[in-house]
């Protein structure tokens, strides 16, 4: 008589989901690997695409609320200030789009072969990783050329911010790929949402134009990410440490509420799809 094994995914976060994603670690990099060509493939200027976003978004961004909006930016030179913002939102921007659609985009690969699921989001946010660290090398550029050097703080604390962004990330967009199974207008208004959202991200202003409202910003995971980079990089002011610790439990939060929706639509994703 033969033994059938059925598998179906577990109903509550357990230690076993760490241990199967770690035993898969090999197909995890190799997902990644593979997101990172198809998006340079086939393409004229391949990489220095990375480059070319935060640059040219730096300088539209320096003319438009620099120079004729004369935004505050606590002292820093406005090209430096914003690029800081930037890099962060970007990565975070670019990882929440591209996860949300990882689920569908790959349906015919998650119809045939049973492997932990989650997989494509930490692939599809190690890519993204990838291209945060590319754009990291303008920042360095600029920080040399405005004579910034970063403290020993900024520089240990530098890691922390990337995690936090990462998570932040993550959490929303498994949020948004189960949402994705279920509803397909998702990745019609994810680009609208994803653009207000900036909005209320201090990306191309300080949160000193906020006045005494300034706490408002603390709801904002990337608020604090954003302002301690800031603080930290540029020395334009104390580093508020209760604000970011704020937004990373915010983060943790929002990772734990889009892993459990995640969970819950696994179990019939394959069918939805």
């Amino acid at each position: 008589m033969k033994k059938i094994t059925i598998i179906k995914p577990r109903q509550a976060f357990s230690w076993q989901d760490i241990v199967e994603i770690w035993d898969c670690r090999e197909l995890l990099y190799a997902l990644a690997l593979r997101d990172i060509k198809v998006r340079y493939k086939q393409t004229i200027v391949g990489v220095a695409w990375v480059l070319f976003q935060p640059v040219v978004s730096m300088v539209v961004f320096t003319v438009f609320f620099g120079n004729f909006a004369k935004m505050p930016t606590d002292g820093a030179p406005y090209p430096i200030f914003v690029l800081i913002g930037l890099i962060f939102w970007q990565f975070f921007s670019s990882a929440v789009s591209d996860i949300s659609n990882c689920l569908i985009n790959n349906n015919s690969i998650i119809s045939k072969v049973y492997f932990p699921r989650v997989l494509f989001p930490l692939a599809t946010l190690l890519a993204r990783f990838v291209d945060f660290l590319v754009a990291c090398l303008i920042l360095v550029g600029m920080m040399i050329y405005y004579q910034f050097m970063p403290g020993l703080t900024g520089i240990l604390i530098f890691p922390l911010l990337i995690v936090v962004t990462a998570i932040a990330a993550l959490g929303l967009g498994l949020f948004f790929a189960s949402l994705n199974v279920k509803y397909r207008d998702v990745k019609f208004v994810l680009p609208y949402f994803i653009q207000m959202l900036m909005f209320v991200t201090p990306v191309v202003y300080s949160t000193s134009i906020l006045g005494k409202y300034g706490w408002i910003m603390a709801i904002n995971p990337l608020a604090g990410v954003i302002k301690t980079a800031r603080s930290e990089f540029l020395h334009s002011y104390a580093t508020n440490w209760t604000q970011l610790g704020i937004s990373a439990i915010a983060c943790v939060l929002m990772l734990g509420v889009g892993w459990l929706y995640f969970r819950a639509v696994e179990r019939y994703s394959v069918d939805t799809i």
